[in-house]
């Protein structure tokens, strides 16, 4: 059960709360007591909850990606890579624990592995900086990309950041540049790369982890230029228009999809990711076994042409 209700899950809330007041009834009563009733209870909330999360709009859907509970990178680090080693550092300034990598065995495959981590609590999610690294970060993004080629690794990247940091020692130390060159890293890199973007992908900050042969997405995820608060203050000089400016973004997932900016959604449990972690991390894990399967297949030309052509083809259909 989840403990963080969005707006438009208060009549689930509010089911679920009695559930809990009738199993403590019934405790109290005896075994079975309000079985029936608990029961019916449950059967109203699976529906109210497929019917909630069938007709979100985006607004509803960046509030979903944004959910606390939804499963984070270490999460799906821990469920899906075996023998995980990390490796820190940018071998330059620091460790920028925003990005988090190294590398492991997805399913017997050796692979780099990389993500943003934003943190459960706020001991970690202030370690981890909510997710949103500094240069440091996309520099040890570079970093384990260089070795990944070098010892002909697959790379499978997980994308959850509101954006790059914006402080002023941030962009002292080079952010867009360390940006533009993780992006450049991912275009030319002569391995397969599957990114799959699991929550916010917000910005540079996304795609400097996600411009891969393979680019997927949660069914109730966000990929933007720019957050819809940020885009409502320059459009309206006014935050209060996030909702209007959400849905006219194309931000979604499904959205995406018709325009080629992703190339497959990977469905959400009822409810969200955050209602069943575990069956999302096997599906995910599933959707990117498939990907680098049929990547296998390709040279490191072929690699970097097909990656190529994915992303010419975007600003392309842009032009149309």
């Amino acid at each position: 059960m989840a403990t963080h209700y969005l707006d438009f899950e208060r009549p689930i809330a509010e089911l679920e709360s009695k559930i809990e007041e009738l199993s403590q009834l019934s405790d109290d009563a005896g075994a079975g007591g309000f079985d029936k009733e608990i029961e019916a209870l449950r059967k109203r909330v699976d529906k109210q909850r497929k019917q909630a999360y069938s007709n979100l709009d985006a607004w509803q859907k960046t509030q979903v990606a944004r959910h606390p509970e939804r499963p984070h990178f270490k999460d799906y680090c821990a469920a899906l890579i075996e023998e995980f080693v990390e490796l820190r550092g940018d071998r330059k300034f620091a460790d920028d624990q925003a990005i988090v990598g190294g590398l492991g065995r997805f399913r017997g495959v050796p692979v780099v592995v990389m993500g943003h981590e934003k943190g459960a609590d706020t001991t970690t999610r202030l370690k981890h900086n909510f997710g949103m690294a500094r240069p440091e970060g996309y520099r040890k993004a570079v970093r384990l990309m260089d070795m990944a080629e070098r010892f002909d690794l697959p790379v499978i990247t997980f994308v959850d950041t509101a954006g790059a940091y914006p402080g002023v020692g941030a962009e002292e130390r080079g952010q867009a540049e360390a940006i533009a060159r993780s992006t450049e890293r991912c275009l030319t890199l002569g391995t397969p790369m599957v990114a799959t973007i699991t929550g916010e992908g917000g910005s540079g900050g996304a795609i400097a982890l996600a411009a891969a042969n393979k680019v997927l997405i949660l069914e109730h995820s966000i990929y933007s230029v720019i957050s819809p608060e940020a885009a409502s203050s320059i459009l309206w000089r006014d935050g209060a228009h996030a909702k209007q400016a959400a849905n006219n973004m194309k931000i979604t997932a499904q959205d995406l999809l018709g325009l080629k900016i992703v190339d497959r959604i990977v469905q959400e449990p009822a409810g969200g990711a955050h209602s069943d972690p575990e069956a999302m991390i096997r599906a995910v894990g599933d959707a990117v076994e498939q990907e680098l399967k049929a990547l296998s297949k390709l040279s490191p030309d072929g690699l970097r042409a097909q990656r190529a052509e994915r992303f010419y083809a975007i600003g392309r259909a842009g032009l149309q």
